[in-house]
């Protein structure tokens, strides 16, 4: 069950020890003012609709753990511990007042994980880059307002507006031309997995098997003598390969057959140890992560011996891992590494915040989310945006037809012969190198996520909960944005404030 927690809470809510008080200047109680908390209560209570059970940790208290954890980069004990610690963290995710015990447990930031999916942290992302879309607008409007107060006095708004005001609001307003940027590109996000090789796959089956041979023996009370799996001469076939430096095919080749007969007899034992137990009747099953893992060995074996029997090493929906059979390679071409194995993502970045557009476990054409992602764009702000800057690859007919449709702008060189004219070749280069220059800032977008926040690397195992955190970093990034924004904000009032100060110093000594 849910039960919607008090309003929100303001700073000097917060309780602490010794009649402290927080300052507002903190760069946790900045950041808890951007989120529209209430917003997204009301999407996060339709996931409980019953009424009974325990009650669940509120919205703000888990989104603002994963928050914490994917902006400071910390572990699931390590964010439970310092929630414990420290006063900001605990009013960043709701407490009312600072308390010494811990507020959950580190098992429960992977329940907080499963609750908040992709789709909806995209929501989220959506309504705070909303939410400053509308904050740009008012202050636009005030910068209007103020410039029209200084030419002609300290009107109202209503004052500044023509008589026939009222006329002119009622008529239809014209669609709006195209504006703005869009930036493109896709990117990899590999897991924590070691390099797969088939050899080693296979292995790992094999050694798993035996394991749950030996559980099962157990479980059935040792009647008998136990199945013989050839697990020392299997390892040592194994080891004998693994150890060279560059063993030639037919090495490998031999080495994959005799892991596969070795997986596949233990395999034959476990099928007949569990047919022996439920005719016997007795209570031996395996848990449910060894039934898990053994259907990932029945699905890899048989991908081995179809790739084995045609002698090729590509096939579909591949198993290169057992714990995470959901991971599949991407092949991406770059000089660190041709091949990656983990979730593909392509993003649109727009005044530099970004959007996850699509994510996949799946090998796919970037191209592909092309026409879609300028369709969103347009439903964001009713036009289309007048350049598009992104790879190559996304330059195919499809896509330069759309462009051509709608009067969009794709960055690269325009088709057909070049100009004759050298001073069009050189407009043509200088705005090439410009879109080059433009287009780095999705770069340094993922570089600040590969870098800062673990999108080089991605800890989680399940699925769910590995797209819970690649979100979470995109959506970070957007925060540390916007934070930075204020920042720049509060100085350029600080500095405009001094500046000020100091001219009224100066006009006073001068007119004494």
């Amino acid at each position: 069950m849910y039960r919607k927690p008090s309003p929100q809470m303001t700073i000097d809510d917060f309780i602490l020890p010794f009649s402290g008080e927080l300052s507002a200047q903190n760069r946790w109680v900045q950041l808890a003012k951007i989120i529209p908390w209430d917003e997204i209560e009301e999407q996060y209570a339709f996931m409980f609709p019953s009424d009974r059970g325990n009650v669940a940790k509120p919205v703000r208290m888990a989104l603002g753990a994963l928050i914490i954890q994917a902006r400071c980069g910390y572990t699931d004990r390590e964010a439970v511990q310092q929630i414990a610690e420290n006063p900001y963290l605990q009013y960043f995710i709701g407490l009312r007042e600072y308390q010494l015990t811990r507020p959950f447990t580190p098992v429960a930031m992977v329940k907080f994980r499963k609750r908040f999916t992709a789709k909806q942290l995209a929501k989220i992302n959506e309504s705070i880059l909303l939410a400053e879309k509308e904050q740009k607008a008012v202050q636009n409007t005030l910068d209007d307002d103020h410039d029209d107060d200084d030419q002609t006095g300290s009107g109202s708004v209503e004052d500044s507006l023509p008589a026939d005001a009222s006329q002119e609001t009622s008529v239809e307003a014209p669609s709006k031309p195209k504006q703005g940027t869009l930036i493109l590109d896709a990117t990899c996000a590999p897991a924590d997995i070691s390099y797969p090789t088939d050899l080693g796959l296979l292995n790992d089956a094999r050694e798993h098997l035996d394991v749950m041979i030996d559980l099962l023996h157990a479980s059935m009370g040792k009647q008998g003598k136990r199945p013989r799996t050839y697990r020392e001469k299997a390892r040592k076939d194994y080891l004998t390969l693994a150890k060279q430096r560059s063993p030639r095919k037919n090495q490998i080749r031999r080495a994959i057959k005799k892991q596969l007969q070795y997986a596949r007899r233990n395999l034959g034992v476990v099928d007949h140890m569990l047919e022996k137990a439920e005719e016997a009747g007795l209570d031996c099953t395996l848990s449910r992560r060894h039934t898990t893992l053994l259907a990932t060995i029945r699905d890899l074996l048989k991908q081995q011996t179809l790739m084995y029997k045609t002698r090729c090493h590509r096939i579909q929906d591949r198993i290169v891992n057992l714990y995470q059979p959901h991971v599949r390679p991407i092949v991406r071409g770059k000089a660190g590494a041709a091949v990656e194995f983990g979730a593909k993502i392509a993003i649109s970045l727009e005044n530099g915040y970004s959007r996850i557009e699509k994510l996949s476990w799946d090998p796919y054409n970037e191209a592909g989310t092309f026409q879609k992602t300028v369709n969103r764009y347009k439903a964001r702000h009713g036009c289309y945006p007048e350049v598009v800057l992104a790879d190559r690859i996304y330059r195919n007919r499809e896509n330069l037809s759309y462009c051509k449709e709608h009067g969009i702008r794709l960055s690269g060189p325009r088709l057909g012969r070049p100009p004759a004219s050298a001073v069009l070749k050189k407009a043509d280069k200088r705005i090439e190198q410009q879109d080059a220059r433009d287009r780095n800032a999705v770069e340094g977008k993922f570089g600040e996520g590969k870098r800062k926040y673990g999108l080089a690397r991605i800890y989680a195992r399940l699925q769910e909960t590995a797209e819970c955190v690649i979100s979470m970093q995109f959506l970070v990034m957007n925060l540390e944005r916007k934070l930075r924004i204020l920042f720049i904000q509060f100085l350029s009032r600080m500095l405009k404030q001094e500046n000020e100060v100091g001219f009224a110093g100066c006009e006073k000594s001068r007119f004494g």
